[in-house]
């Protein structure tokens, strides 16, 4: 019976990577000259800091163009208050990876309302879609990439 995973995965070496090459153009780059501006990379959480909130929004700016090159989805990012204190503003971002216990559900009732011949199952950050067909599943696929969840979602482990 053939199946396949729906997933919200990040790759974290292409995130990384954009980390660094947006590091490397804040560096360079005019506008920033004589200012503190960094972002710093713990795990899936980001760290944007600057000297105000105008720089820290342009850092982000930045941070986004690299992300959007290196095929990673901006949907995924949770971006938190701009923090200021002194002659320092901060920002924390956190990266969502895996369906939570909503956004699993919400894939399930969009599949269920579908009126397909599949079904899902939540296990754990992942929804396994089962069905009968081939084109059913692929069906799926498709309806899933077209509807605005809030997530970007891949389909893993696409067995017949």
């Amino acid at each position: 019976m053939p199946s396949l995973d729906v997933v919200s995965e990040v790759d974290s070496h292409e995130l990384k990577n954009a980390v660094d090459q947006a590091n490397r153009e804040i560096a360079n780059r005019f506008d920033f000259k004589g200012s503190d501006s960094k972002v710093g990379l713990n795990g899936t959480e980001m760290k944007v800091s600057s000297d105000s909130k105008f720089r820290v929004e342009q850092v982000c700016s930045v941070l986004h163009q690299k992300l959007a090159k290196r095929g990673i989805d901006i949907n995924c990012l949770e971006a938190g208050d701009v923090e200021e204190a002194l002659k320092t503003a901060k920002q924390v971002i956190k990266v969502r990876e895996g369906l939570d216990k909503e956004m699993a559900k919400k894939v399930v009732k969009l599949i269920k309302e579908s009126k397909l011949k599949v079904q899902a199952a939540i296990q754990g950050e992942q929804v396994r879609v089962t069905g009968k067909k081939r084109d059913d599943l692929q069906s799926v696929m498709a309806m899933l990439r077209d509807a605005d969840i809030g997530l970007p979602l891949q389909f893993n482990n696409f067995r017949d």
